[in-house]
């Protein structure tokens, strides 16, 4: 049997979207009195507060230090495919916000920041949307997003079999010109396939039988779906 198209296939939302990639990612640029701050730093999302680390002798800090109100900043984020395709930027997130200093780091060399949100812009190749702060405090990062880089490597790299046996779930119309496919996304709800043409590329989403809420769940509905794809099962993909 073949897959079931399903234009309205679960999906995160941009808000969720915004949150799992801060929550994975390990550097950022802030913008601050026209001035550009590379910062390699892990982000922990509180709602539309972030919080960041800096080093205590930056311009970033310094530029801080003193600002009662917080310091107005914009900070950009790219999200970059994990593994090898072309046109690895998945997207490009920009917020801006207050940073103020929270306090001294246990190192001793590093100060805490918090950014509280007001806006933000996520950009892809699907569209851009515009959140505010309040959008973003009743989302949540996906449960795999800190996984996500090495879950797709882990697949790409050790389960070949596995990817090409998940092609027999695509349309076969997608496979006639015989397209590389490599794994580009994974979330809660599916997989989402880079098919690489010559002439360009598309973008597949395979749907979990039931979202993962942890690797180990995740799993289980890669195993799901490989069963589905073996027996001639149905599956659901967008």
């Amino acid at each position: 049997m073949s897959p079931t198209p399903d234009a309205e296939a679960p999906e995160p939302t941009a808000a969720e979207r915004i949150c799992s990639l801060l929550s994975a990612t390990s550097s950022v640029v802030v913008r601050a009195l026209g001035e550009h701050h590379d910062l390699d730093t892990p982000v922990s999302v509180h709602g539309s507060r972030l919080r960041l680390s800096a080093p205590l002798d930056s311009g970033l800090t310094l530029a801080a230090t003193g600002e009662t109100e917080g310091l107005a900043v914009v900070l950009d984020v790219t999200d970059i495919a994990p593994v090898a395709v072309r046109d690895r930027i998945r997207g490009r997130l920009t917020l801006a916000g207050r940073l103020r200093l929270a306090h001294l780091a246990d190192d001793g060399l590093s100060v805490h920041l918090h950014l509280d949100v007001a806006h933000a812009v996520l950009a892809t190749p699907y569209g851009t949307s515009a959140l505010t702060g309040a959008d973003l405090a009743l989302a949540a990062p996906d449960p795999l997003a800190r996984y996500e880089a090495g879950l797709l490597t882990h697949l790409i790299d050790d389960h070949p079999d596995a990817l090409a046996a998940l092609t027999r779930l695509l349309d076969p119309q997608l496979l006639a010109e015989r397209p590389e496919i490599r794994p580009l996304a994974l979330d809660r709800h599916g997989l989402v396939l880079r098919l690489d043409h010559p002439h360009g590329h598309r973008d597949v989403r395979l749907v979990f039988p039931e979202p993962a809420r942890d690797t180990e769940e995740f799993g289980e509905q890669m195993h799901r779906l490989l069963t589905a794809a073996q027996t001639g099962l149905p599956a659901r993909r967008a």
